[in-house]
């Protein structure tokens, strides 16, 4: 393995990834995330606490103006996950280049990482839930990724180790463990404390955007990271030629 290609190769691919998140964030979410914040200062306002408007204008700025950064910095650490899965299972993967490798991982990582947690705790926009509950609401995520991200870690290893000679038996017992074990999750873990304030059409769009958003920072993260594989090769070693006397 070229260590150093494979490291670049990994990272260049998260930052623009990262940064196309970023850009449609810009674009897609952060309109519905506008509506959310006003309609939380009308309740505020109506509730008779004092609201600083200007304040919170320098604080939105900031947000958006932070937002193509972040994105980059995000798609960053991301990628370095992503790398070394990648690296780890690109041999298993089915595919017949590295691009649709990558973009087969990219779609199972989706799956596992986001969309399997997000339909247990969904997104909601940052002026939706009471700021005291947070913390709790945050380790709730968490938990739901780590029993979706262990699971799908467990279930990999044990579909390697089945070997070819159980093809068709693991193709079955593997993916009825994760659903089994999902289900138990999603069934035991709690239900999102928070009382929803805002109206139903402005939250499902706001979840289904940032749904679309991360779906297609998966997927470009998968095409990139296998398009410039396909052109670097760092899986490659040199031979060394032997010399003739």
């Amino acid at each position: 393995m070229k260590t150093i290609a494979f490291i670049l190769i990994t990272l260049i691919s998260g930052a623009i990834a990262g940064t196309i998140l970023g850009l449609i964030n810009q674009l897609l979410v952060e309109p519905y995330i506008d509506q959310a914040t006003e309609i939380e200062v009308q309740n505020t306002v109506a509730s008779g606490e004092p609201v600083d408007l200007d304040e919170l204008v320098q604080y939105r700025l900031w947000q958006k103006g932070g937002e193509i950064v972040a994105g980059t910095i995000f798609g960053t650490s991301i990628s370095a996950l992503f790398g070394i899965v990648y690296a780890y299972s690109r041999d298993s993967l089915p595919g017949s280049n590295n691009k649709r490798k990558g973009l087969i991982l990219a779609g199972i990582m989706f799956f596992v990482i986001f969309l399997i947690p997000v339909l247990k705790y969904p997104a909601n926009p940052p002026a939706v839930g009471d700021p005291g509950t947070f913390e709790y609401r945050a380790s709730l995520y968490i938990g739901m990724l780590v029993v979706s991200g262990f699971t799908a870690l467990g279930v990999a290893i044990l579909y390697r180790s089945l070997g070819q000679t159980r093809r068709e038996s693991r193709k079955i017992i593997v993916p009825a463990i994760y659903a089994v074990t999902i289900a138990l999750a999603f069934a035991v873990l709690p239900e999102n404390p928070d009382e929803i304030t805002i109206s139903s059409d402005l939250l499902m769009n706001f979840r289904i955007v940032t749904t679309i958003a991360m779906g297609v920072f998966w997927g470009a993260l998968g095409i990139l990271l296998g398009s410039f594989w396909d052109v670097v090769k760092p899986h490659e070693t040199r031979t060394p030629k032997l010399r003739t006397v």
